[in-house]
């Protein structure tokens, strides 16, 4: 079956499960995304950061053991693996925080980091049985944890997310919950729960979240989000009725604000941010995308 091609900010990732022939995980040139933890192996170089290749990594004395295959970027193999929790970072390198390096890294490598490190834990967290607690191993073609002792198999866990743009007329209502430092104002979101439509966990939350009802749910987008594994589904809605009632246990404030007077919000390449772009940009026919309403 042929791979899917994904187009990324200027680049075309090619996904897959098993390196092309005749490509090992000793290929100097491939990139490597390595992480201890959850921080990834960077160049630090003049100021700017970028994913080091297996051929750097090798040079410095660094070595790998069970690399995941994670697919082509332009051509280029990427592989992603797991690094022992003593191992040092070698000179002109650091570990990151993901988080930390959303806007420093290059665009299309923080999502492919973002992938792999999501590889990279459910390799780490699956080696053994959750049935049975016999240990696992991977399967020949595709990216599942099997058990060879009771035959449970475990998939890279994915955990859905809606977040939501509500609209009031001109005014966009952006909150902050109580994790959140103060001064930083996003669109709500929330996990969807078992049985529940994603339209519906939309409803529930901004009703959870700050007392109201909503209308005209429609579907905006999606992205990985991968802290740890979320997978945000975005919507707008418009505001139905009613006054702000804040869940006091998770949301510190909600305010209504209009396009010209945004507190701070979220960086670009989140999509928190592009909903409220959407906002200011006027709420158009031509920013909206075609979907059912509920």
């Amino acid at each position: 079956m042929t791979e899917p091609v994904y187009s990324l900010i200027g680049r075309t990732f090619i996904p897959g499960y098993s390196a092309p022939t005749g490509v090992s995980a000793e290929d100097g040139p491939a990139y490597l995304f390595a992480f201890k933890g959850y921080r990834l192996l960077l160049r630090e170089e003049e100021g700017s950061l970028s994913v080091p290749t297996v051929g750097m990594l090798a040079a410095a004395g660094v070595s790998v053991a069970h690399p995941h295959f994670l697919g082509t970027l332009d051509g280029r193999v990427c592989y992603t693996a797991q690094l022992p929790d003593d191992v040092a970072a070698p000179a002109g390198m650091g570990f990151h925080g993901l988080r930390s390096v959303l806007d420093l890294l290059d665009e299309d490598f923080f999502w492919l980091a973002g992938r792999a490190v999501q590889i990279v834990e459910w390799d780490r967290t699956h080696r053994y049985c959750g049935r049975c607690g016999e240990p696992t191993e991977d399967h020949e073609r595709e990216r599942v944890k099997v058990c060879l002792a009771c035959d449970l198999r475990n998939y890279p866990r994915l955990s859905p997310a809606i977040i939501v743009a509500v609209t009031r007329g001109d005014e966009l209502l952006l909150a902050r919950s109580h994790r959140h430092p103060p001064g930083r104002f996003s669109v709500l979101a929330g996990f969807v729960e078992p049985g529940e439509t994603l339209e519906e966990c939309v409803a529930r939350e901004v009703k959870e979240e700050v007392g109201f009802d909503v209308r005209n749910i429609r579907y905006f987008g999606s992205q990985p989000w991968p802290f740890p594994h979320s997978l945000m589904i975005a919507f707008t809605c418009e505001h139905a009725g009613g006054e702000i009632v804040l869940e006091e246990a998770e949301m510190a404030e909600a305010y209504w604000y209009t396009a010209d007077n945004l507190p701070r919000i979220p960086p670009p390449p989140t999509i928190s941010r592009q909903l409220i772009e959407w906002f200011r940009a006027g709420q158009g026919d031509e920013h909206r995308p075609e979907a059912g309403a509920f």
